[in-house]
């Protein structure tokens, strides 16, 4: 017996994404695993720059159970290193044709804010964006969305590419995080983008104590009748918190994960897919 004990009114009415020529069914829990194709991602085991590590990578999570894969060749941790758009497209479009050749069939993401590298991503077979900027870091992002439609994870955040680590106030997070969504949600509704997910950020424009006020409101987000990616893995919110590293924090991000889940999130962005698995297995 489930103990989610999950209705199906409590979700979105567009739980089923168009991947392809297949529908994505979001009221059952999706694992995105991370592949990391840049040099200075915060957590070190997931940069896979060589073709062989990628593919290992690849094979490992789908093979624990990842639905999704996002692929990512800019890293965005604090204090990265700023790389040009032709580097990040050449590393992207490496990767997708690498996996895609491999595993014909998983669903690939790609995550970024350049509508150069988003294009180049779905032509060479990406299935998904995976913006962390909502549109406001590359205008042309926006236009690429509106024409080619793939499901859009809306991410909140705050500032530009290069501040958007930075503290920012809010008036009351959970409330300002919902306002500023929904107003993006209708933008791209009015492009005619409808396969709509919303990330809340952890980790991004906010302090811990803010991210944690914020998850605090996590099942509050459902007013916005999109469903939910969460991204908590290894994040300084956990490893500052506890006083450790990003390699000791597997056990924090699986406790966060637990609580995303029996609030209802749909997709869990995470760098182990087995410890994931495990969880979605257990309550499922």
């Amino acid at each position: 017996m489930s103990l989610l004990r999950v209705e199906d009114t409590h979700f979105p009415k567009n739980s089923h994404f168009k991947i392809g020529d297949h529908l994505l069914d979001l009221k059952q829990p999706r694992i995105m695993g991370i592949l990391n194709v840049s040099t200075d991602s915060f957590y070190a085991p997931s940069r896979k720059m060589e073709q062989e590590h990628l593919l290992e990578t690849a094979a490992k999570m789908i093979e624990e159970g990842a639905d999704i894969l996002d692929i990512g060749g800019y890293s965005t941790r604090p204090g990265a290193e700023h790389i040009d758009e032709a580097i990040e497209l050449e590393r992207v479009k490496n990767a997708i044709s690498t996996i895609r050749k491999a595993f014909p069939d998983v669903i690939l993401s790609v995550d970024t804010f350049r509508g150069s590298v988003a294009e180049a991503a779905i032509e060479h077979g990406a299935n998904m964006i995976n913006d962390i900027s909502g549109l406001r870091f590359d205008p042309s992002l926006k236009s690429v969305v509106a024409h080619y439609r793939v499901p859009y994870i809306l991410m909140h955040s705050r500032g530009t590419v290069d501040c958007m680590h930075d503290v920012y106030t809010y008036d009351h997070i959970v409330r300002d995080v919902i306002s500023a969504m929904a107003t993006s949600i209708q933008d791209l509704r009015d492009l005619g983008v409808h396969d709509i997910l919303i990330d809340p950020g952890f980790g991004f424009s906010k302090t811990v104590d803010q991210n944690y006020e914020l998850l605090k409101g996590l099942a509050d987000l459902h007013l916005l009748e999109c469903p939910i990616l969460v991204g908590f893995s290894r994040k300084s919110m956990i490893w500052k918190k506890l006083g450790i590293t990003p390699e000791e924090a597997l056990n924090g991000t699986s406790v966060l994960n637990t609580f995303a889940l029996m609030n209802r999130c749909s997709i869990f962005r995470v760098h182990d897919v087995k410890e994931m698995k495990e969880i979605i297995d257990l309550l499922s």
